[in-house]
């Protein structure tokens, strides 16, 4: 987890900052003895189960299991790489973190250059628009409804009609032709030379969720063809792994419980400066496993407003699923024909759009709903392929009680014996279903043994106790491998004089389990009793019987088999 960061440089970042003062940053905490509690910010809540300790600095959530040191609230609430985790605390500690390897370097030297250009770029698009030469461009936007507080809050911006605008800009600048060609903002021609990709259009600045320009899409000021194009994907910019709005809507997404999708760029704005403030847009592609991904780190609760005049529309229905297979809740809203939600909004007024997403109905009676009308579910080929539609979507969740409900359903709308519809879902085959659960699963799955975990707990507690364990045991004594790496890493610390502190033991645990079982244990009840010593010797004679009561089971199985094929010898 650590990567190339020196151990002893997170160890000195964790020591100088405190967790509850890094969380009360993003969430209000209440003392709750000698801890803080709070609602969980990584799940739907009314009872708070997040609490934080600012003894062992860790954090863990009894609703969800989220938990880990000031890194992972980091990461997991700002959704940051580990790298960019330990570079926001360290620069809060003061601390000055080691030069990268060259190569890293030179990676992260271009994408820092691709971050500056583009924030040139967007400034430079965004005072064309309020010149002499953006008039008509801006009076374009203020008549499709955008206030000039959304046109300077969303930086939007205008592409002059000239070849070489931008490049010229951004050569003055002493930017290389060969960068703003990797920045997706020129392009190269056939004979030599560049000259600038977007041109006499309205620009979109999009953003990640750090509020900083990674791309462009950029809108035509009439009705000439293709009316919208868009940067290419770059070292920075990717489609299907970002959604156009985020970084101003995620507090209110969370703070809703559930985000509303649209398309477009107008579609987000139109909504959002009305007052819709939990809403993103797609940019008018497929959604993807990331963006929902993506989305679900701020709620499990989705609603797509689609739009029915859309070609590929069953294909676009089928895009949904992805929302389905990450077990989210998925609501789908339609607007009357000819309308988008730019166009709704105009026309018909937030209230108006607010009310159509609160009746949203569920993607199986929608996606139900549009089959009906394409198909006679009077005809047995047609019931075929309803039933097709709507048992690929149906297989896709993962609850057994509600994919019953859903067959129920499907078998009386389309009149056909639940039984038929069955044998027709056994026969779909998913990746999934393909995937051989793995070892690490099946680990994963089973139950931690209770005197092992408590073994843990007491020398997370009494560091004296380590020194004891360590010379009773082994990490390999432990049945259970994910507690012996923790065992492990306990006693490599203990034997290099390090201290043993639950927050640093975390940076060396990549599995997400060996972190749920010391946040676990930092908050459950501390062991009572006065003789602990007594204790963790009854726990090593108890492990040791353990182990060796499994040994000799494996030794009778291993005897059995032998007499069974008459291996003597063995």
């Amino acid at each position: 987890m650590a990567g190339r960061i020196p151990d002893n440089i997170l160890e000195d970042i964790l020591s100088r900052i405190d967790i509850v003062e890094v969380i009360s940053g993003y969430i209000p905490l209440k003392r709750a003895g000698r801890n803080f509690r709070a609602l969980c910010p990584f799940h739907h809540e009314k009872t708070p189960s997040f609490m934080v300790s600012p003894d062992r600095q860790i954090y863990h959530c009894f609703g969800c299991s989220a938990g880990g040191n000031a890194f992972g609230f980091l990461m997991q609430y700002e959704r940051l790489e580990f790298p960019e985790a330990v570079e926001v605390l360290a620069k809060k500690a003061g601390i000055a973190l080691p030069e990268v390897t060259r190569q890293d370097s030179q990676t992260t030297s271009l994408v820092t250059q691709l971050y500056k250009i583009n924030e040139l770029a967007s400034f430079f698009y965004e005072n064309n628009l309020n010149s002499s030469a953006g008039h008509l461009a801006k009076n374009y936007l203020l008549k499709r409804g955008l206030k000039e507080e959304s046109i300077r809050l969303f930086k939007l911006g205008l592409a002059l009609d000239k070849w070489d605008a931008l490049i010229n800009y951004l050569r003055s600048k002493n930017i290389s032709l060969s960068i703003l060609e990797k920045a997706g903002l020129a392009l190269s021609k056939e004979g030599g030379g560049y000259y600038d990709r977007f041109r006499q259009r309205i620009i979109f600045p999009i953003f990640d969720i750090k509020s900083r320009a990674i791309g462009f899409g950029a809108r035509v000021l009439d009705d000439t063809l293709p009316k919208y194009i868009n940067s290419p994907e770059t070292p920075i910019y990717t489609k299907g792994r970002n959604l156009y709005g985020l970084n101003f809507s995620r507090e209110a997404i969370r703070e809703n419980d559930f985000v509303v999708v649209v398309e477009g760029y107008l579609d987000f704005i139109l909504p959002f400066q009305e007052g819709l403030k939990n809403v993103v847009a797609s940019q008018g592609t497929a959604l993807t496993y990331e963006q929902a991904r993506l989305l679900k780190r701020y709620t499990h609760n989705v609603v797509v407003v689609y739009d029915p005049d859309k070609a590929g529309e069953l294909a676009t229905l089928r895009s949904l699923d992805i929302f389905v297979e990450e077990e989210m809740a998925v609501k789908v809203v339609s607007l009357p024909q000819g309308f988008d939600p730019d166009l709704f909004v105009r026309k018909e007024g937030i209230k108006s759009f607010k009310d159509r997403i609160s009746h949203a109905e569920t993607l199986f009676d929608y996606k139900l709903k549009v089959l009906k009308s394409r198909y006679n579910v009077k005809e047995v080929a047609d019931k075929a392929k309803i039933s097709a539609e709507m048992l690929s979507t149906i297989n896709k969740f993962k609850n057994a009680v509600i994919k019953s409900e859903y067959l129920k359903k499907l078998s009386q709308a389309i009149d056909v014996q639940e039984d038929a519809l069955l044998a027709e879902l056994k026969k779909i085959k998913t990746e999934r279903s393909y995937a051989e659960p793995s070892q690490v699963d099946a680990k994963k799955a089973s139950p931690i043994n209770p005197t092992e975990k408590l073994l843990i707990k007491m020398m997370l507690e009494e560091k004296e106790l380590i020194h004891q364990i360590r010379q009773a045991l082994e990490p390999a004594d432990f049945q259970d491998e994910r507690l012996g790496r923790i065992v492990s890493i306990m006693f490599d610390l203990a034997g290099e004089g390090k201290q043993i502190e639950p927050h640093k033991i975390i940076n060396y645990l990549e599995d997400q389990d060996l972190l749920q079982v010391i946040c676990a244990s930092t908050f459950s009840p501390e062991v009572s009793g006065s003789d602990k010593e007594k204790i963790v010797n009854d726990c090593i004679r108890r492990l040791k019987s353990q182990k060796l009561n499994s040994r000799k089971r494996h030794l009778h199985e291993q005897i059995k088999n032998a007499q069974e094929l008459g291996d003597e010898e063995k």
